[in-house]
């Protein structure tokens, strides 16, 4: 699995190893065993937001964008996934965590759409939020 990382931002320090192997580990954990290339950009909320509205037609900033490219049917991942360190920052100070936790829960969470998980119902945010807590902990 090739995981690339990219910062466009300077307000919060990127822990790349952890990011890596957190990845991995959800990779393993959800048995997906193919090839395949993830990309993590992280940016600001400006950015985020122009990304935001381009493809999904929202104008506003969001933590997390998820984008897979691939249509093999889970024999490998080609992904994109778009993360605001603004929001980590933020969401950091409203649930009294470290931006780097909510960095790494953002992390997890764009992999998990990747793999096919949603969060549109209750019950499926519930999962979502149970299995990337599981995971960053």
């Amino acid at each position: 699995m090739e995981i690339t990382l990219i910062n466009l931002q300077k307000k919060l320090p990127l822990p790349r190893s952890r990011i890596k192997k957190l990845i991995r580990k959800i990779i393993n954990a959800e048995g997906l065993q193919g090839a395949g290339q993830i990309s993590i950009c992280f940016s600001d909320d400006a950015l985020i937001k122009k990304i935001n509205l381009k493809f999904l037609k929202t104008n506003s900033p969001t933590d997390v964008l998820a984008f897979n490219f691939d249509n093999s049917k889970g024999k490998a991942i080609l992904a994109d996934i778009m993360i605001s360190t603004e929001s980590a920052i933020k969401h950091a100070a409203i649930f009294k965590t470290k931006p780097e936790y909510e960095l790494l829960l953002y992390v997890a969470h764009g992999v998990l759409h990747i793999l096919g998980y949603n969060d549109q119902t209750k019950v499926q945010s519930q999962l979502m939020r149970q299995k990337e807590k599981k995971y960053v902990n």
